[in-house]
């Protein structure tokens, strides 16, 4: 199946070609469905008719009066102040695509060259602390949403955990990690969780065989997949954690991903546990990612999502083009990236990185006139072989694809 099969935004028409119908404001998104229309705005997805849209693929005045008046181009307000937090900049695999690389191994082995090693500190996390409490009562933030990051956050575990336990003293906190699982023990797991951490991404890549090729312990190159797999089973039995499972695609890992899903859905609960695909893309460290945005791509995202949701498991429902609470707004003002050290960063893709912090915890944001070069906002340094049309054009057709099946097994 095409991209033009997929996703068709104008309605026929004889009189030649059309204008592309004005952006939506807010990010907000309209896709035609195979029966309906989509609208996915700040404030949700509607389901439109064929009345309510223009021959151009635009909305109807009165629609998007609608629209509007039942906050469907509203945002929700922002709640809790954002903070990640790098408790480890090291890791303990050498996955050859991560983007804390600075090159590829050049003796093609596990051991690429990476950022800086540093460590949380009971100290930095005092400063880290206070200026939290600084940034949050500048907005009138009283609730915090942690994300405990890395390299590898648990090759620090003590830092986890004082982060997480000192942080409840000056906010109501929730928490959610970015882990590869290979360190996470139940015990472990099961003090995190008492702590607030709801959540744990872990990123699968490929099938068994696949994985194991790529993710690998940096030690000894030796296979993550069984160990990963074992512990994320252990840690769902003495904890009520719930799982994002990322699975990354590329033309190492393609023709695994059918597969990858089954035995997923065989060893874990997919009621605990989100399945999200993502395709790999460079981000200046040298990793070659020959797989286009093509419409057997689409396809495949497509199979993969349903085949997901029929075996139990969730899929994350599309929405509007958001601005990051974090890496948006330049002067941090809902969230911020916190190295190790203390260093500020605008996105978790640039902390840890020479010449790209933004200032520090204990003196705060440099000047914005200082700052706008090294302001990096989320996906602006991957590189993809396609320009930004095409890579509109495969999320809409994928979103499409999902919002038709969702509504069509009664799901949305």
């Amino acid at each position: 199946m095409s991209i033009d099969q997929a996703v068709n935004i104008g309605l026929p028409v004889n009189l030649g070609p059309a204008a592309p119908p004005e952006p939506l404001p807010s990010g907000a998104r309209l896709l035609k469905g195979e029966r309906n229309w989509w609208f996915l705005g700040p404030g949700g997805v509607a389901r439109l008719r064929d009345r309510h849209v223009t021959a151009e693929g635009a909305l109807h005045a009165d629609a998007e009066q609608r629209l509007h008046e039942s906050g469907m181009f509203t945002p929700g307000r922002i709640r809790s102040y954002a903070l990640t937090v790098l408790t480890s900049t090291h890791c303990n695999l050498g996955c050859g695509y991560c983007f804390q690389n600075t090159a590829q191994d050049q003796l093609g082995g596990s051991r690429p060259p990476r950022i800086a090693q540093t460590r949380l500190t009971s100290e930095t996390i005092t400063e880290i602390l206070g200026f939290t409490e600084r940034q949050m009562a500048a907005v009138g933030l009283d609730k915090l949403k942690i994300l405990l990051f890395g390299g590898e956050p648990l090759l620090n575990p003590r830092g986890c955990l004082e982060l997480l336990e000192r942080a409840a003293e000056i906010a109501p906190t929730s928490a959610w990690m970015i882990s590869n699982a290979t360190l996470l023990t139940p015990s472990l797991a099961r003090r995190l969780a008492d702590l607030g951490l709801t959540s744990v991404q872990v990123t699968f890549d490929g099938d068994r065989a696949d994985h194991d090729r790529i993710r690998v312990g940096r030690a000894d190159g030796g296979a993550t997949f069984d160990k990963i797999v074992g512990n994320i089973a252990k840690a769902s039995e003495h904890t009520p954690l719930q799982w994002t499972l990322r699975v990354n695609v590329s033309q190492e890992t393609f023709h695994g991903v059918d597969a990858l899903i089954d035995r997923l859905s065989a060893t874990l609960d997919p009621a605990r546990c989100t399945l999200y695909f993502a395709r790999i893309g460079d981000v200046g460290v040298g990793y070659a990612n020959s797989l286009l945005h093509t419409g057997e791509l689409s396809a495949a995202f497509t199979r993969w999502q349903r085949r997901a949701l029929d075996l139990g498991f969730t899929v994350g429902r599309p929405g509007a083009r958001k601005t990051c609470v974090t890496c948006g707004h330049t002067d941090g003002r809902y969230g911020a990236v916190v190295s190790a050290d203390g260093t500020l960063a605008s996105c978790w893709e640039t902390a840890g990185k020479p010449d790209w912090e933004v200032g520090t915890v204990t003196d705060g944001y440099l000047p914005g006139a200082e700052t706008r070069d090294r302001w990096i906002a989320c996906q602006d340094l991957y590189r993809f072989d396609e320009d930004a049309r095409t890579l509109a054009r495969f999320r809409d057709s994928v979103d499409t694809a999902l919002l038709d099946y969702l509504q069509e097994t009664g799901r949305l």
